[in-house]
């Protein structure tokens, strides 16, 4: 049952899962370029998990 508050499962283009989209929705991040420098930090967000913030690092080291 999908919800007007489900973000789906891509962030900025990445497909990181509708948890870890959600979590980052929710702590304020829009885009990859809001995140923060130490993307580590967003495993404490409930829903991220090392996977999404694997899938981010690479997203944003191979941006232009």
């Amino acid at each position: 049952m999908s919800t007007t508050n489900d973000a789906g499962p891509v962030f900025d283009g990445v497909k990181i899962g509708r948890p870890a989209t959600g979590a980052l929705l929710a702590a304020g991040y829009r885009t990859l370029s809001d995140l923060p420098d130490d993307l580590d930090a967003l495993l404490t967000l409930h829903g991220v998990g090392p996977k999404a913030v694997r899938m981010l690092r690479e997203a944003l080291s191979s941006a232009p």
